[in-house]
């Protein structure tokens, strides 16, 4: 979110005005940014298509039962789903003491995962802060035994690791903090009278200083917003003068979806059939739940991630995919077997991924096609799920070809021909991976589809 004509004059008179209630309607982001200065700052997101995401909070001590039984629903949402009352919940705080995390670790298996970017969860719902914040006692350092700043040593962790850092801030729903639950819907009250108060004070209170909390400590590449219930253009303006001064912030679509569109869209457990227009990130769970649920085992293969993740590449867009951690700070071994194996196929494959564009092409039936734009040619990526029996490739393009091999191992090469339905790449062999196995296939000029 950015506001460069108005940032100054926000910024200097932003907190009387936020004091005095009455914000202009009229704040926008992106006044003055031309489209070089847009794609010069999206650049390095555009590039990256694959991220992690981290749901970690209190949450993951009840792990999805209470009182002795499993509730229904993703575990970061316990509290509400279990209507668990503020102090009781408070309890859970005092259980969260996660001596086994190792920030380094994460990091490490970030990298290996491919991943170029780390998104985690400042605060969620609950309202629990994983960092220290004098604007809440719920948080990390006062509620419990830890008292540890999680989110400074994992920023420090990740960009040791040459990641990028996002936070996400649940800044219009906060079962804890006065006021804050009074976002939700008239579907989803509150519950209990320690969360009443009004909204306006949380936002002033709690949310905006919470904001600049994390702005100024950590520096994020990425603010990551969640739900905006009771969201409206009046309000979500109090956030600009402290997003003015950090001009190369990416921010989603997420503060309030009326008013302020942000920098990308955010589908969420899907992935759209032709992308979106403009940028997007479909943010996905490896299994049912975001934040660690101990009874959710419906985890998703290997093979359905890294198709996924092909897949979106090949509509244009990023793929944020979700580990929940366990309360003593370990990320479960099926994340972790699933996100060393996409690695391994990305220390192989990940020129097809990075820094590519969507296909010019509607998907072919054997599988997806990723595109990198060259002077005076294309090279277009065929990820190959389905290695046709009679090794006949089709790809519905017009154009002259000037080379054809396989990515894993550029001696292999595949001859060409041309005719009526376009482009016949003939394989020989057999895949050389079970899951998606790539040819790069060089055009001369941009991509001509078949009419």
């Amino acid at each position: 979110m950015r506001i460069h004509a108005l940032g100054s004059w926000l910024v200097a008179f932003g907190i009387l005005i936020v004091a005095a209630g009455a914000i202009p309607a009229f704040a926008q982001p992106y006044t003055d940014e031309t489209p070089a200065q847009h794609d010069a700052r999206m650049k390095w997101w555009r590039d990256a298509r694959f991220g992690l995401f981290i749901h970690w909070g209190v949450y993951s001590v009840p792990a999805g039962s209470y009182q002795g039984r499993p509730v229904k629903g993703i575990g970061e949402w316990i509290m509400q789903k279990a209507k668990i009352p503020v102090a009781e919940y408070h309890e859970y705080a005092r259980q969260f003491n996660p001596t086994k995390f190792d920030p380094d670790a994460w990091a490490q298996l970030a990298q290996d995962a491919g991943v170029k970017y780390i998104v985690i969860t400042s605060k969620h719902h609950d309202g629990f802060a994983m960092f220290p914040s004098a604007a809440s006692k719920w948080n990390i350092a006062d509620a419990s035994p830890y008292g540890k700043d999680i989110i400074g040593q994992l920023a420090e962790a990740a960009r040791a690791h040459g990641l990028r850092f996002g936070l996400y801030y649940s800044h219009a729903q906060d079962w804890n903090n006065p006021g804050g639950a009074k976002s939700a819907s008239k579907d989803n009250p509150s519950w209990d009278p320690a969360q009443d108060g009004s909204f306006d004070d949380y936002l002033a209170q709690t949310s905006l200083p919470q904001v600049q909390e994390i702005l100024e400590r950590y520096h994020p590449d990425v603010i990551w917003w969640d739900t905006s219930f009771q969201m409206n253009a009046d309000r979500a303006s109090r956030f600009l003068p402290i997003l003015a001064p950090y001009p190369n912030l990416i921010v989603n679509d997420r503060l309030e979806r009326k008013s302020l569109k942000g920098d990308f869209g955010t589908p969420e457990q899907r992935i759209p059939d032709t992308g979106i227009k403009g940028d997007w990130e479909t943010c996905m769970t490896m299994n049912d739940t975001w934040g660690y649920k101990s009874d959710d085992q419906h985890w998703k293969s290997t093979e359905t991630l890294l198709h996924n993740l092909i897949d979106i590449a090949s509509n244009g867009g990023n793929y944020l995919l979700n580990v929940g951690p366990k309360s003593d700070g370990t990320i479960p071994d099926e994340s972790i077997e699933r996100l060393l194996a996409m690695g391994n196929w990305m220390k192989i494959n990940g020129e097809a991924i990075y820094g590519t564009t969507a296909s010019p092409i509607p998907h072919p039936a054997w599988g997806r096609i990723t595109t990198k734009a060259g002077d005076d040619t294309t090279t277009l990526y065929l990820h190959v799920f389905d290695w046709p029996t009679d090794g006949n490739l089709p790809v519905a393009l017009s154009n002259n070809v000037r080379d054809c091999h396989l990515l894993a191992d550029p001696t292999r090469k595949f001859t060409v021909d041309k005719n009526d339905t376009g482009i016949t790449v003939h394989l020989t062999g057999d895949a050389p991976d079970p899951i998606a196995s790539v040819v790069v296939l060089t055009i001369d000029g941009a991509p001509q589809p078949m009419q």
